[in-house]
């Protein structure tokens, strides 16, 4: 079964591509013609080549200067006239055919395109317009004059506008005129006036509060009306252009809600002449000095497309707006930061792309966050090869892991499943500290880390990746994407590690420092997109890690199972199906609906020296969202429902069986509260009932305020509670003496006998833009509390027991971090950060602060990339002293100090792209370059049947300096 998964995805991708060959063959019978299709920009280009591409059209391209689309299409399948009614649905006219004008007036702002004299009003038109004569004879239609710059102050206006009783309300940036339609007496004209003037813009005679104005976006702060009228307007359409002045603009991206979000740090440069150039400040604007007949301006940015056009009007605030990753009106050159932090977001959402994953070898998961002060990854014990991943002081089982919002590797699988993600599968990973939204569950404590897959219909067609190290570890990676056609894509993400060496043990004690095997995974998955709203995605993940470990001179033939020497293993299968479907409401782009559907099945047999350990978990996951505006933007809201089902398994030392079923289902609603860009508040509550514990009440809370420019301060609370998996989450224990003390109060009865977990996290963070260098930095400082109620503690303060048992006590961590990136030079980026922790549990023997864990530590990145495709990344990492639990009561040659000693940590990596289109990349690199291990990680090494063995008491790096190259190659 496992080889017969493991090779047969390639060539079932290559029997695909054949049976494609002869799809496209076919389709060089169709038809062409060229249709006049009236619109504006780069983004009515894609909403007419969208709406045309209906079953049977192979091609549909617009063009933007002579307003024609070119057609390939198979009139078997569809006819032109069917075409031309799927555009003019949208609200484009198209020919003898009128765009429909209720979607036409719901265009965005640029798109606004003069109709065509000779269209005549489609079926769709036709029922609209006698919908709007129905609605007119009843409401009142009005023109005001409300003064305002840009997209920004048009959201705001009509947003303030559209209060109950008004119908519509379209606001011109060129007119200043808002046009409603509305309702006498249910919304009266002054007190529509009075809402907008409350929000900050003048209208007809009434004056906005000062304060309010003031507090506008940068860009939005407009030449005030005096008694009603627009002043110095006449004198700048008839100005020209052909003198020195400040050109003001504004770069906003469109979000699927329709949201409007400054981008920060674009570079904006005159096509005339690139000296001439600025980047956007914390608000999205830039100013940039014009000289002579300069109208052409260049904006880069990275994974936006569009063209250079000539701007209309310069001394009008320009405006540029980013949708679907389209920057409209402008061509986009360069690349985004690496890691930044989303700025609009009420969580404060650290945000690591692939060009920060390229820093290091980044093989899997587990080594992702090498270059990140945020999280740490240690391993478990000296000879499993666990790893787990530490946020603000706590485990890593406390950070909920999702992949694209679905339940990553959990359970069983979580000591194992940092190894099962490779490295060349990830688009982007978004680490958010402290707690999250409620539409993700009730088991986020310490932070979310969410991972995003690499997608099928923009992805790379074929990536590779082949890696190596002088340890003998090979990595090797193969990612295939295809388009099958306008709808469908899929891809194959493959990877296969091998580890041979069985020699290498850095201290000398006899151990390998590494298990030895094979891992293999892969993924196969596919997207689903109609054009009206429906996406679907689904796909399957196999995992297979077969790893031997132990003394280096362990055969698993002859030794496994007694005394000759010392052993242990690991097979692991996982099989994982998910599927999300979501639905956007094409006449409210607010409003949508999802379903997230996630299955698997683990199962793992292991054995540590005579000790013998196998589990078994089948998890079933759904959840359902649904999310609205409650009459403005201004107000949001998510409800949904969700169910969560586990079925365990284990079986330890062949005696003791642990098995229980876990279902928790619940409901919750979110509600965000938006007034305008300088304030965000998510509340959000989860009701939900556990089939072990009964119910359980998750109330959220997520702020976000910039109080003044480049500022931005954020404040989060919550609860969060999750059952304890004690075995497998402590599997290093197995690889010891120590015998394992379950402290039950009543007899082993639900999750071992033992109370779930639930804490209360409290964060609060600040962020501050600023210049340094004549360059954009940002510093901040993050403080996060986490309090238990109760914890499954693990105690270890007796060398010869590890405990379990329910807290009785407090037990928190306090975390302290503060951060400084910037750039001192052209194209170097510089992070440097400090944290401190403090954590603290009461254990049956007092309260001590938690073992193996650094109270401080120091980091510095620092990034430096060259146009001709050099790259340099080197990491520092200061490592404090950790505590040691105490061997007191073992004989003294088998005691070990109380408290470790610091150490430093180097990584390096050169990188080198080649080729016409930057395509095949060399690198090279090496870690702990500093050659810093620890000495004696397994204690009691010469007698590992012994009483005092033990390979918990890891607490600095198990393998010293590291080499290794590797090759990565990508066609798009």
């Amino acid at each position: 079964m496992k080889q017969i998964l493991k090779y047969a995805l390639i060539p079932l991708f290559f029997l695909l591509s054949n049976s494609l060959k002869a799809e496209f063959h076919f389709a060089k019978q169709d038809s062409t013609t060229t249709l006049h299709v009236a619109g504006n920009c780069g983004m009515c280009k894609k909403r007419i080549e969208k709406a045309a591409k209906i079953s049977g059209v192979a091609s549909a391209i617009w063009n933007e200067d002579t307003q024609k689309l070119a057609l390939t299409y198979n009139s078997n399948k569809s006819t032109l006239e069917v075409i031309k009614k799927s555009i003019a649905d949208v609200g484009h006219d198209v020919e003898n055919v009128r765009g429909n004008d209720k979607a036409y007036q719901e265009l965005h702002e640029c798109c606004l395109y003069p109709r065509l004299e000779n269209a005549t009003v489609s079926p769709a038109s036709t029922v609209s317009s006698t919908n709007l004569n129905t609605t007119t004879a009843i409401d009142s239609t009005a023109k005001l004059q409300v003064a305002g710059n840009c997209a920004l102050c048009k959201k705001r206006i009509e947003t303030a506008a559209s209060i109950n009783g008004v119908t519509s309300a379209i606001w011109s940036v060129d007119t200043k005129e808002l046009i409603l339609k509305y309702n006498a007496q249910k919304a009266p004209l002054e007190t529509i006036k009075k809402g907008i003037a409350a929000v900050g813009h003048d209208v007809d005679n009434l004056r906005a509060d000062d304060k309010v104005y003031e507090q506008l976006h940068e860009c939005c702060l407009y030449p005030r009306m005096e008694n009603g009228n627009l002043i110095e307007a006449t004198a700048k359409k008839t100005d020209s252009h052909d003198h020195n002045h400040i050109v003001t603009g504004v770069v906003v991206e469109e979000n699927e809600k329709g949201d409007l979000n400054p981008i920060v740090g674009v570079n904006i440069h005159w096509l005339e002449d690139k000296s001439k150039n600025v980047r956007t400040n914390e608000n999205g604007v830039f100013k940039l000095q014009h000289h002579g007949n300069f109208k052409q301006i260049v904006v880069s940015f990275a994974g936006m497309q569009s063209d250079t056009i000539t701007v209309k009007d310069l001394h009008e605030v320009v405006m540029i707006n980013a949708k679907s990753n389209v920057l409209a009106e402008v061509v986009v050159t360069g690349s985004r930061r690496s890691n930044f932090i989303n700025r609009m977001n009420p969580a404060r959402v650290e945000v690591l792309t692939t060009k920060e994953l390229f820093k290091a070898a980044c093989c899997d998961l587990s080594e992702s966050f090498e270059t990140n002060a945020s999280v740490d990854v240690v391993s478990n014990d000296a000879v499993t090869g666990s790893k787990q991943i530490q946020m603000l002081g706590l485990s890593g089982i406390y950070t909920q892991l999702t992949v694209e919002n679905l339940p990553g590797p959990r359970g069983l699988a979580a000591p194992l499943g940092l190894n099962s993600i490779s490295g060349s599968w990830i688009e982007s990973i978004q680490i958010a500290k402290g707690i999250g939204s409620v539409a993700n569950g009730y088991e986020n404590m310490a932070g979310q880390i969410n991972v995003e897959l690499k997608k099928p219909q923009n992805s790379d067609r074929l990536y590779f990746n082949a890696y190596a190290n002088n340890m003998g570890r090979t990595d090797v990676n193969l990612n295939l994407a295809k388009k099958i056609n306008n709808n469908w894509s899929t891809s194959f993400l493959l990877h296969d590690n091998f580890m041979y060496n069985k020699k290498m043990n850095f201290s000398g004690n006899g151990f390998r420092d590494i298990p030895v095997g094979n891992l293999f995974s892969g993924v196969n998955r596919w997207n689903y997109e109609n054009g009206k709203g429906l996406i679907a995605q689904f796909g399957i993940k196999y995992l297979n890690d077969d790893r031997t470990g132990g003394q280096t001179d362990f055969n698993k033939k002859t030794d496994k199972g007694t005394t000759n020497r010392y052993g242990l293993g690991f097979d692991i299968e996982r099989i994982e199906g998910f599927a999300k479907i979501g639905y956007v409401f094409p006449e409210n782009r607010h409003r949508s609906i999802g379903l997230q559907l996630a299955g698997s099945n683990y199962n793992q047999k292991s054995y540590f020296g005579l000790k013998n350990y196998n589990g078994e978990q089948q998890n079933g996951y759904a959840n359902l969202i649904f999310q609205d505006v409650l009459g403005t933007v201004a107000h949001k809201y998510r409800v949904g429902a969700s169910v969560n089902y586990d079925n365990y398994d284990e079986l330890y030392l062949a005696i003791q069986n642990f098995k229980r079923k876990e279902t928790v289902s619940g409901a919750f609603v979110e509600y965000t509260f938006s007034p305008n860009e300088k304030f965000d508040a998510v509340v959000g509550l989860r009701q939900d009932y556990n089939s072990l514990y009964g119910w359980f009440t998750t109330p959220r809370l997520n702020l976000r305020y910039t109080p003044f420019s480049g500022n931005t301060l954020r404040l989060s609370a919550g609860r969060g509670q999750r059952t304890a998996n004690i075995i497998a989450e402590n599997m290093s224990a197995l690889a010891s003496s120590r015998t394992l003390i379950i402290k039950s109060p009543n007899n082993f009865k639900n999750a071992y006998g033992l109370q779930p977990e639930v804490s209360w996290n409290t964060g609060f963070t600040i962020d501050q833009s600023f210049r340094l260098f004549n360059r954009e930095a940002t510093a901040s400082v993050e403080l996060f509390r986490n309090s238990f109620d109760n914890q499954v503690v693990v105690d270890y303060e007796n060398p010869r027991e590890i405990s379990f048992y329910n807290l009785n006590g407090k037990s928190y961590s306090n975390s302290i971090q503060a951060e400084l990136r910037f750039s001192p030079l052209p194209r170097l980026e510089t992070r440097l950060a400090y944290r401190l922790l403090d954590v603290q549990t009461d254990f049956e023997s007092g309260r001590k602060s938690k073992p193996l864990l650094a109270k401080h530590r120091g980091f510095t990145n620092l990034a430096y990339s060259l146009p001709s495709g050099w790259s340099f990344d080197y990491t520092l990492n200061i490592v404090g002293d950790k505590r040691i639990p105490s061997t007191i009561e073992n004989p003294i040659e088998y005691q070990v100090a109380t408290k470790s000693n610091a150490y430093v940590t180097m990584n390096a990596q050169v990188s080198k792209d080649f080729g016409k289109h930057k395509n095949f990349t060399i690198y090279v690199g090496g870690e702990n370059l500093t050659n810093y291990f620890q000495h004696n990680p397994i204690l009691g090494a010469d007698d590992p049947f012994g009483s005092y063995f033990d390979t918990s008491l890891l607490w600095g790096p198990l393998t010293g300096r590291m080499f290794y190259t590797g090759v990565r190659f990508h066609i798009n």
